[in-house]
């Protein structure tokens, strides 16, 4: 039961909901402070119930890890058509202007040679805003889906040319 509830507190106000219930029910918490015990907890007596559970619940080196990717903006040979493609400059060119295809690289962040190292396959073309020509991509080898601006200088197809 305890497990369970533990699994299910995943934002502020449950871990607090669930921190009062180790406050106000003696059965609960002795359960707590048992689990806290065989986990190496010390001195779990002395937290409060929502302290206990942020213990108990021990997300700090999972908020360590990076989710989104970090772009590096460097030079790179394309995938596709073998051109060598510059750098990008105020915009970091993550795919190449000539084909539009791009390389994942994202599963470690900022790493250009780790990860899927899968081609990246322009999928669908979107005009939004001001932001101009997003181009949806899809990876050939694990079908990770990745969205990104146009830029200025991609030769994209005929009718999808923004002014700006």
């Amino acid at each position: 039961m305890l497990k369970e509830a533990l699994a299910g507190a995943r934002s502020r106000g449950q871990v607090k909901a669930l921190g009062r219930r180790f406050d106000t029910e003696p059965e609960v918490r002795a359960l707590a402070d048992r689990m806290a015990q065989s986990r190496g907890i010390e001195d779990a007596r002395a937290l409060d119930g929502k302290r206990l559970v942020r213990a108990l619940l021990d997300r700090s080196t999972d908020a360590q890890v990076r989710t989104n990717p970090i772009h590096k903006d460097e030079e790179f040979e394309c995938m596709h058509c073998f051109l060598q493609v510059t750098r990008g400059g105020a915009q970091v060119r993550d795919h190449c202007p000539h084909c539009l295809h791009g390389k994942h690289v994202d599963l470690v962040p900022g790493d250009r040679a780790a990860g899927c190292g899968g081609l990246l396959v322009p999928a669908e073309f979107n005009i939004e805003g001001r932001s101009g020509v997003v181009i949806m991509y899809v990876c050939q080898r694990c079908g990770h889906r990745y969205r990104v601006r146009s830029h200025s200088d991609d030769q994209l197809p005929k009718g999808l040319q923004v002014s700006k």
